[in-house]
């Protein structure tokens, strides 16, 4: 066991670095951030960041000096440094497991390996690959890039080879992944976290999405509850197939018919687990550091309904927004990021509303969206 008053480090300075820092102090650790921004969200709260390079040698030094266990808060996180700082600290989750979850191709090939239903896909890993019968049949579909795509961005949605010819192009001609487009009845996420031989689950969270970037959240999910039982198991088979230590979502397509079919794992606390932190016994953030220090697990049951309201930069377009309209609501909890430029489609902070019903919650979601339209 880590006990309180120890260093834990996190590699990475935005917003989830930020509220795993909140968690680790308010149960006593100290905690260092490594980042290359000097004004990135994590630094401003954390008791130590060291502003370099994630790749810099001096900087993960005196990380691995400093810190008795490392996490990230985001995927990318060059797999290099994570073994590094294993060498004379715990990092979780492993570099193994996140070699594999950054890339979208290695990530099919593990999940389809589990006997897990990921969407009907091909590697495109040049342009020649575009022609083949197989890509043929997954049209109509959407071309990601096999790596560092997130919230919508690095995809273009494809009708015709043609179109995908020129939206490989346009991604320089990187390694993608096509995938076919499915009848899809919603999308859920579950947030699974796992330690040693003690794992739990966070019910499933239903996701609304604007423009590939997370808009609403509700927990719990709207859907049937076999089908909730079997993302939970689900998630569950991922993170011990992995050998995962740490805080994983895994998140699905909801097929017709309740057909459940992997979407991507994210290997890090989720924006969709951020309602956790108002509305679950125990937040995706306080396990993150539970799995560093070697604490048991928390609770995951859910305190009552809830829903979550991601805020973009967009809603800034006429300046801040009218703050005591929005907390006029006495169940609308503020959560800001301290990002300093708001941009488009920028996570600036999130809104979670809590109620005794799922139409509650999502009544008062509703009257906030709309004082901050276009949210």
């Amino acid at each position: 066991m880590i006990a309180p008053g120890a260093w834990l480090g996190v590699i990475g300075g935005g917003q989830l670095g930020r509220m795993f820092a909140h968690a680790a102090q308010s149960m006593g650790y100290r905690v260092a951030v490594l980042d290359p921004d000097p004004a990135c969200p994590a630094g401003a709260v954390a008791d130590a960041h060291f502003c370099a390079r994630y790749d810099d040698e001096a900087a993960l030094n005196e990380i691995a000096e400093l810190c008795d266990a490392v996490t990230i808060e985001f995927e990318n996180v060059p797999v290099a440094s994570l073994r590094r700082l294993a060498a004379s600290s715990t990092v979780a989750p492993s570099a193994a497991c996140v070699e594999i979850a950054q890339d979208r191709a290695r990530e099919k090939r593990f999940l389809t390996h589990c006997g897990l239903r990921v969407a009907d896909h091909a590697v495109i890993a040049r342009a020649s690959d575009l022609e083949s019968d197989a890509a043929r049949h997954l049209l109509s579909g959407i071309l990601k890039a096999s790596r560092l795509g997130y919230d919508g961005k690095s995809q273009a949605r494809v009708n015709t080879i043609e179109q995908a010819r020129a939206a490989f192009a346009a991604m320089g001609g990187v390694t993608c992944v096509l995938e076919r487009l499915m009848p899809i009845e919603c999308e859920i996420s579950v947030v699974a976290v796992r330690s040693g031989r003690e794992t739990v689950c966070y019910p499933a969270t239903e996701n609304q999405h604007s423009d590939g970037i997370l808009a609403t959240s509700i927990l719990p999910a709207r859907v049937a509850p076999h089908v909730e039982r079997r993302a939970r198991k689900i998630a569950v088979e991922v993170v011990e197939q992995l050998g995962y230590a740490g805080v994983l979502c895994v998140e699905f397509f909801v097929l017709r018919g309740g057909e459940l079919v992997i979407n991507e794992i994210a290997p890090r606390p989720h924006n969709s687990g951020h309602v956790t932190i108002d509305a679950s016994v125990t937040s995706q953030f306080e396990q993150q550091v539970r799995v560093m220090c070697g604490l048991p697990l928390g609770d995951t049951r859910t305190r009552c309904p809830a829903v979550m309201l991601n805020l973009l930069g967009d809603v800034w377009r006429d300046g801040a927004p009218d703050w005591r309209a929005v907390l006029a609501d006495s169940r609308a909890r503020l959560h800001l990021y301290g990002k300093h430029e708001p941009r488009a489609g920028r996570k600036m902070g999130h809104i979670t509303f809590t109620d005794d019903t799922i139409a509650a919650a999502l009544a008062r979601a509703s009257r906030v969206r709309q004082l901050l339209a276009p949210l």
